[in-house]
C-alpha cells in the first residue's frame, strides 16, 4: 500500500521548496541584499564619525579602516555573486532567478 497524496503549493507554501536550487534561489539573493545593506550601514556610521570625530586622529583612523573593510566586504558579495552567475552559464541552469 502507498499512501501519497498531492499538497497543492498555493495552500501549503512549504510545498513549493522541492529541491535544493529552491533553497538557493531564495537565500542567495537574500544573503547579497543583506551584504549590501550592511554595506550601506557601516559606511554611514564611518562618515559620521569623520564627521563628528575629524579632530580625533585614532577615531579617524578607525573610521577609515572601517571605509576599507566594508569595501572589501562589498567587492566580495559581488565576487560572490558574479562566481554564481558564471557558474550557471557553465553548468547551462539559472541559479539566480532574475
Amino acid at each position: 500500500m502507498v499512501y501519497a497524496f498531492n499538497i497543492n503549493p498555493t495552500s501549503f507554501p512549504a510545498a513549493k521548496i522541492g529541491k535544493v536550487s529552491d533553497i538557493m534561489n531564495i537565500a542567495l539573493p537574500l544573503a547579497m541584499t543583506g551584504g549590501g545593506l550592511i554595506f550601506l550601514f557601516i559606511l554611514l556610521k564611518a562618515a559620521f564619525d569623520i564627521l563628528t570625530n575629524g579632530d580625533n586622529p585614532d577615531a579617524l583612523k578607525k573610521a577609515y579602516a572601517s571605509i576599507t573593510t566594508s569595501v572589501v566586504g562589498l567587492i566580495i558579495v559581488i565576487a560572490s555573486f558574479l562566481a554564481i552567475q558564471l557558474l550557471g552559464v557553465i553548468l547551462k541552469t539559472d541559479i539566480i532567478p532574475k
